[in-house]
């Protein structure tokens, strides 16, 4: 067997260069070892970030079902260096087009909410195949077939089950009820222990297609048939989902959203994910603010995190959606005199309370409305040895999607991300369900360029709503407080989605709850299983960092 040989001396090259603080020309963060093994093989080679980023996730879909892979969706930006152009990728799934707008009518319990979300019924068109191949058709350099082999040789000849996949498929209610997910992940009716041997042989037929005919090869081909037979044919929870359906799917290119926060041009994925821009109007609530001046775990700093949170989410309840399908007043959400002009709000020692929703310029008037919060996603950030870089969030929802399988591969879940309820006091929902449209996300993908236009940071993380939460903390690690990315992904978590303020559990802020409680907070001590990846451009080189709360590497490769 190559590829343990492999990618053991790609960790050691990587921890080499680190210690000994040689210059890394080159660099990948990944929420698993493999998958930063299989993109460095490709930058080894010659690949641009764009060919190691879809290595990478061809990887992660095997050795991290859980979290993302081919039967998902995903956001990119892509920074072309030599152009100096930023790409946003929208991969997101769809809605059938028979879906109804009550879909999900009458969910209003965790039980409930569980039976929505296993089976047909929550699946949504995938987009990850598009995605990565428009990735490849602007951005590779490699041959789109050089791209399968660190992904094929590990489904055929097999990987050892890491703990986090073992603890996944023991805790993932329903999945051994799905025929192919009991025969690939159960053993005796057990769950797959650590360390033993996980083969995907369906899998690696399907990446054989795809690497032949291209995306063709799962969007109208055996693999759309597998894809609507396991939807549609569900016993319990049958989907609407047809092969029109899957052959008119198209990834979108989508126009990046940036803000000028101290000096640094921050930068993120549109509509319909809500991240970009409510990252970024966390960031502009907190302009006026020298958060410099606080340490970073102080209870001054996090109320103000958690005031401008606040601001910033009661706007994303009410605004955003697929842009495709609803006017979102992008553009006035983070215009600098929107936000500070909500910034006013802010106390700097008292907790305000449930904030409501401001009106931006462009606004317009329809409520929006919660929807189920993504667990199963990951994160991964890419830079080349030409500087150009790949910020990328990928997700199937929740923990394994929708329990169901095809090809080798796990289903999203990602309807539940709509709204279950299309109408709210007599008004449409923004993020109610509509054919063909794609559910509200929170993935941040972001990238963040110095005071010359040139590339400071890529990172992002999985976690839900509280991606949002996590990525603005790290950009304020990075920016104002200096950290280096490891450090910046270490801190301990703080978050607010207009609600209780949530502290990272088992961490230094137990110590600031009764600070931040004598400011009126409702504070909640909670684990906080983030996936924070990113890499930082330095004068010295690149300086990257991975999630220790998950299981992620990061390699440097000089070529």
């Amino acid at each position: 067997m190559k590829h343990p040989i492999r990618l053991s001396l790609l960790l050691a090259l990587g921890l080499i260069l680190a210690a000994c603080g040689e210059p890394r020309r080159a660099m990948v963060s990944t929420a698993n070892e493999h998958a930063s093994a299989a993109a460095a093989e490709i930058l080894e080679a010659g690949g641009s970030a764009a060919d190691a980023a879809i290595a990478a996730q061809l990887v992660l879909g095997l050795v991290e079902p859980q979290s993302s892979g081919l039967g998902g969706g995903a956001f990119a930006l892509h920074w072309d260096a030599g152009e100096e152009a930023l790409t946003a990728w929208d991969g997101r799934e769809t809605a059938p087009v028979a879906a109804p707008a009550d879909l999900f009518s009458g969910i209003d319990s965790a039980a409930t909410f569980h039976a929505a979300a296993t089976g047909g019924r929550a699946v949504g068109v995938p987009g990850v195949v598009s995605l990565l191949w428009e990735l490849h058709r602007s951005q590779g350099a490699l041959e789109w077939e050089e791209l399968f082999g660190p992904a094929l040789r590990l489904a055929e000849e097999g990987v050892l089950v890491s703990p986090r996949l073992h603890r996944a498929i023991a805790e993932a209610e329903g999945l051994g009820d799905d025929p192919m997910a009991r025969d690939l992940y159960f053993r005796d009716g057990r769950p797959l222990a650590v360390g033993d041997m996980l083969q995907n042989p369906a899998y690696a037929s399907t990446l054989r297609q795809i690497e032949i005919m291209g995306p063709v090869a799962f969007y109208d081909g055996e693999i759309a048939e597998e894809i609507v037979t396991a939807v549609s044919g569900h016993a319990g929870n049958p989907g609407l989902m047809t092969r029109d359906d899957v052959r008119d799917y198209h990834a979108r290119q989508r126009q990046p959203v940036c803000l000028d926060y101290r000096g640094h041009d921050v930068c993120g994925m549109p509509p319909p994910t809500s991240g970009g821009l409510t990252t970024l109007m966390i960031l502009g609530h907190l302009e006026p603010y020298r958060m410099g001046a606080w340490r970073p775990n102080s209870p001054t700093a996090l109320h103000l995190i958690a005031q401008a949170s606040r601001l910033a989410f009661a706007d994303r309840n009410a605004y955003m959606a697929d842009p495709d399908y609803v006017a979102v007043p992008s553009e006035g959400l983070i215009d600098p005199r929107y936000l500070k002009a909500r910034a006013l709000a802010i106390h700097p020692g008292r907790d305000m309370g449930e904030a409501e929703p401001g009106t931006p310029p462009g606004a317009f008037d329809m409520p929006s409305a919660a929807v189920g919060q993504e667990s199963g996603t990951s994160h991964l950030a890419i830079v080349d040895a030409n500087g150009n870089a790949v910020s990328m969030t990928t997700s199937v929802e929740r923990s394994f999607g929708a329990r169901i399988m095809a090809g080798g591969f796990v289903l999203n879940s990602q309807l539940t991300d709509f709204a279950f309820q299309p109408e709210r006091d007599g008004e449409l929902v923004a993020n109610r369900v509509e054919g063909r449209k794609r559910p509200r996300s929170s993935m941040a993908p972001t990238m963040v360029f110095d005071e010359d236009g040139g590339l400071f940071a890529a990172l992002g993380s999985p976690g839900g709503p509280r991606i949002i939460g996590f990525v603005a903390q790290t950009l304020i690690g990075l920016i104002d407080w200096d950290l280096t990315m490891q450090a910046a992904i270490d801190l301990p978590r703080a978050v607010n989605m207009n609600g209780t303020t949530q502290l990272e559990a088992e961490t230094a802020l137990e110590a600031v709850a009764p600070a931040l409680a004598a400011m009126g907070h409702e504070v909640d001590l909670q684990p906080m299983v983030s996936g924070l990846h990113g890499i930082r451009i330095t004068e010295d080189g690149l300086d990257g960092g991975a999630d220790r709360r998950r299981e992620g590497v990061v390699i440097a490769v000089e070529r």
